[in-house]
């Protein structure tokens, strides 16, 4: 069996912290020379290429692998010194973390309030779409994220959250001067819409769900990539869009908006996904997780054969579920 040093994997990491060799060298007060000594001792060992040279430099699928291990690593040492006394003060365990920007702004802050005091975890969060959340999982820079994808990232576990409802909606105004002069599936595929970025594709959908000859959403398209600035432009009149219902529903009450489909929605399945690691922290800031969500997102339909109290997880050795469904940011 190939041994990887330990001191070596740091250096690993700390490369990839730093972007260069050079940074890496001065965060751990060794020569540029040691570092990339350390990083060729574990090339070789591995017998595979780990670190593009580029600048920032970029890990390869092999180095991915090793750094996931390294992290992993390093959070089991962490752990075992707390347990046995003999931890040093660096201070609460990091917890890297990937989440949508819809999540962020509305229910996930709230579930990591809920996290016990007595957990000593320091929260870093990464606000990135489902596809880079994956990656970000598989590169080892974060330990568990919310996801759209039901598809365990090897080494990870994946548990069901519940469904994010996006309502269809526009300011008055707008609605009336764009949305009453034609049937609602073409007059949304001609109006100035909002859409997240160019990966967001939730008004497409709505809109081809009412008919699915229609194009899609409107040929102008304006770009607004923060969740609270998304549901701002909208209540302003910039355009229309699916603003998530715990945004949607006090501006519908103050009648800033109204709904374009009264009864339609657009709902898109939620899943935690986490290092399989017996962590402490990570244990309660899942359980914390899984029961916040259940508040706050919508039941998924279960079959005869589940029952509420059954929250089912999967790993990434068992058949994923597939969803072509995407959350926002």
């Amino acid at each position: 069996m190939i041994e990887l040093p330990s001191d070596h994997m740091r250096t690993l990491l700390a490369v990839v912290a730093e972007g260069t060799f050079d940074a890496a060298a001065a965060v751990l007060h060794v020569t540029p020379s040691a570092v990339s000594q350390r990083v060729k001792a574990l090339e070789q060992r591995t017998g595979r290429v780990l670190l593009m040279r580029t600048k920032p430099v970029r890990l390869t699928e092999s180095g991915q692998v090793v750094v996931r291990y390294a992290r992993q690593l390093a959070a089991l040492e962490r752990e075992a010194q707390l347990e046995l006394g003999i931890a040093d003060a660096a201070g609460p365990a990091r917890l890297p973390m990937a989440v949508n920007a819809d999540s962020l702004a509305t229910w996930f802050l709230t579930a990591l309030t809920r996290v016990p005091q007595d957990v000593p975890v320091c929260f870093e969060l990464y606000r990135e779409d489902e596809t880079h959340t994956a990656a970000l999982l598989r590169e080892g820079q974060v330990m568990a994220a919310v996801t759209s994808s039901a598809e365990p990232v090897a080494g990870c576990v994946v548990r069901p959250l519940g469904l994010a409802r996006y309502l269809p909606v526009a300011s008055p105004r707008f609605a009336e001067q764009h949305l009453t002069a034609a049937p609602l599936e073409r007059a949304l595929s001609e109006a100035p819409v909002i859409v997240f970025d160019r990966r967001d594709e939730l008004q497409d959908r709505f809109v081809r769900s009412l008919s699915p000859s229609a194009p899609g959403a409107g040929r102008t398209r304006h770009y607004v990539p923060t969740s609270e600035g998304f549901c701002d432009g909208v209540v302003a009149g910039l355009g229309w869009g699916l603003v998530p219902e715990m945004q949607a529903v006090p501006l519908l009450r103050s009648g800033a908006l109204v709904e374009l489909a009264p009864g339609r929605r657009l709902d898109v399945p939620l899943y935690w996904q986490h290092w399989k690691l017996d962590v402490p922290a990570l244990a309660a800031v899942t359980d914390v997780i899984a029961a916040t969500a259940a508040e706050f997102l919508h039941a998924r339909e279960q079959t005869p054969e589940q029952t509420s109290e059954q929250t089912p997880e999967r790993t990434s050795e068992q058949v994923p579920e597939q969803t072509s469904d995407r959350a926002r940011g």
